[in-house]
């Protein structure tokens, strides 16, 4: 019986948030998931970059455009990836704006490269929403929206 009452009920999403302002709001976006979240846009901030880089120094003639886009979204992903580890209400806001940057992009590039392929002669990261990358690009702001919206500073 005794141990019956030492056992802990789950806590509630509301209980958590009384809790976590009581302890000074701590922010769990860079905890459990969150990681995994950050460690996949830190593959896609390094990969983008280094696809960006290379295309831009060795053939930038051939689509100066496109491979422009890919260095974009290379920066758009080096700040989410940052700001989704780094804790506080800023930090929030910068990864909101950065991840609903990467959905545009991701939506305008892609719809634009299947209507308009002569624009887009070398793919980019977000052409074809992302097909290149099994189209994590195009799931990966919308996870990151998701948990940004359950992570979500509280109003102190």
């Amino acid at each position: 019986m005794e141990e019956a009452r030492n056992v802990k009920a789950p806590r509630s999403e509301a209980s958590r948030a009384k809790a976590d302002a009581k302890a000074g709001g701590k922010d769990t976006r860079n905890t459990g998931p969150g990681r995994l979240l950050i460690a996949v846009y830190a593959v896609f901030a390094i990969s983008a970059t280094a696809r960006a880089g290379y295309q831009i120094l060795t053939k930038f003639s051939e689509a100066p455009f496109a491979y422009l886009l890919s260095a974009f979204a290379a920066l758009v992903y080096v700040v989410a990836t940052v700001s989704l580890a780094k804790p506080g209400r800023t930090w929030f806001r910068i990864s909101l704006a950065a991840v609903l940057v990467e959905l545009v992009g991701v939506l305008v590039v892609g719809a634009l490269s299947v209507v308009d392929s002569v624009a887009f002669p070398h793919e980019t990261v977000w052409s074809l929403f992302g097909r290149g990358y099994a189209f994590i690009p195009l799931l990966l702001p919308i996870l990151g929206l998701v948990w940004l919206y359950r992570r979500r500073p509280r109003r102190q």
